[in-house]
């Protein structure tokens, strides 16, 4: 519960979080660079945008431009959408090549219809699940964003948002939303079962159901974890997102095994699943 206290969204509303001394952050710091550059260049991989064609995107969540620079260098024009003042001040500084917009996107977007090939977020789209004011309801607010969203992208367009979930109902309020304003797609998590290289990607269609992309993995390390969870017209439960296996299957009972080796304990060769091949109950 600590650690949750420590969450930004819990701290401030996205507009007084981030002030001026934290917008600069975004312009100083090597390492908060490098990363935002990191995950950006990952949401236009998964954006699976036309080779070699400049495409016109939009970046909700834009703050100081980070991302955007990413999609400048790779060719792309694009608007950005931030509700942070500061944020978007220091991008005007920065002077970067996108369009500016001051907005709150859980107000919904103001686009025209089809007008995008695509989206990308960076670490924006939790801040939706929280109640700033007692006029706010996040399904509401997500509904609205969602709705706007998909009539602004082009028909096959992907949407894509990197997203630091808080639990599995948190995913399930998002990912609910979306597949009521239209969407499909899913969920893909990259190298699941690491604590720091761990990264979430919310992966959205837009009037076509698409594949959904692999998410990376170490093959020492993350081998037999789901990297995806897809929803289409059913609601999708997220109970296994952190990363383990889900009790009582056949990767936590050999794993279990694997962990009894180690120590010395003798282990049973011939069980359900290794002899019986009976398939898992969840």
């Amino acid at each position: 519960m600590s650690s949750s206290c420590r969450r930004p969204e819990h701290m401030a509303p996205p507009e007084v979080f981030y002030n001026e001394q934290e917008a600069k952050k975004y312009s100083q710091n090597s390492r908060m660079i490098e990363i935002q550059t990191q995950m950006s260049e990952r949401a236009v991989e998964l954006l699976s945008l036309p080779e070699d064609q400049p495409c016109y995107l939009l970046d909700v969540g834009c703050g100081s431009g980070l991302s955007g620079d990413y999609l400048s260098e790779a060719g792309h024009y694009w608007v950005g959408v931030d509700i942070s003042t500061a944020m978007l001040d220091v991008a005007l500084q920065r002077d970067v090549e996108g369009d500016l917009l001051l907005g709150d996107m859980g107000e919904g977007l103001p686009f025209r219809p089809g007008m995008f090939d695509g989206c990308i977020s960076i670490s924006a789209l939790q801040w939706l699940c929280n109640a700033d004011k007692k006029t706010h309801s996040p399904p509401k607010r997500l509904y609205r964003f969602f709705s706007t969203l998909y009539s602004s992208l082009a028909r096959g367009a992907r949407a894509v948002f990197q997203i630091y979930p808080e639990n599995s109902e948190q995913l399930e309020l998002i990912t609910a939303q979306a597949m009521k304003a239209g969407f499909t797609g899913g969920m893909v998590v990259d190298y699941p079962n690491s604590s720091k290289a761990k990264k979430f990607f919310l992966c959205l269609f837009a009037g076509v159901s698409g594949v959904l992309p692999k998410g990376l993995c170490s093959e020492s390390t993350d081998r037999g974890v789901s990297n995806q969870a897809q929803f289409t017209a059913q609601r999708s439960r997220f109970k296994n997102m952190k990363g383990k296996s889900v009790k009582k299957s056949k990767d936590w009972i050999m794993e279990k095994k694997e962990r009894r080796r180690r120590q010395g304990k003798d282990v049973r060769a011939d069980t359900k699943y290794t002899a019986r091949h009976r398939k898992p109950r969840f």
